[in-house]
């Protein structure tokens, strides 16, 4: 018998990293959407929306990031599974009263595991390019608030992130 507790699935009865067997579970649709953001100055801001940073198109440059970012995160986290993801969508919108950018991604799939990590992944990876294309113009800037806000599918069922 094990002290570990029955809901920490990566760890074995002797403690030590496992990679959850998913193979007796049901295929099912999958959906997950992790949020983030870049805090910036105001001026930083402005270059970005004025496509006028020196690295060239921010946003556009981070979303592709973040698309292939979502691709690689059994590449990154150890114990994920390689998915075949049906669906990666990055959305990065200006928001003036943060300043910055505000990043979503939504990854999608049938299969025998969660797409939580990559969703995760994604905006991780779009945030942290954001940094690098414009940390010439703003080495202040703070990437912050990476979360899942809601998760479908799977047997624990659906998560919606309460604003409490």
């Amino acid at each position: 018998m094990s002290d570990r507790p029955a809901n920490l699935t990566h760890i074995a009865a002797d403690g030590s990293a496992n990679m959850v067997d998913v193979g007796g579970k049901d295929e099912t649709v999958r959906t997950a959407t992790a949020e983030g953001f870049v805090r910036m100055k105001p001026e930083t801001l402005a270059l970005i929306e004025s496509g006028n940073a020196k690295k060239g198109d921010v946003i556009a440059t981070a979303r592709l990031a973040g698309i292939m970012g979502a691709k690689q995160t059994a590449n990154l986290i150890p114990l994920c599974h390689p998915l075949m993801l049906t669906r990666i969508a990055v959305d990065i919108v200006a928001d003036a009263a943060l300043p910055g950018l505000r990043v979503t991604a939504t990854t999608r799939l049938t299969g025998k595991t969660g797409v939580e990590m990559e969703a995760l992944t994604a905006v991780s990876v779009a945030c942290l390019t954001i940094y690098d294309m414009a940390k010439a113009a703003d080495r202040e800037m703070e990437i912050g608030a990476i979360r899942l806000v809601e998760k479908s599918g799977g047997a624990s069922g659906d998560y919606k992130r309460s604003e409490a």
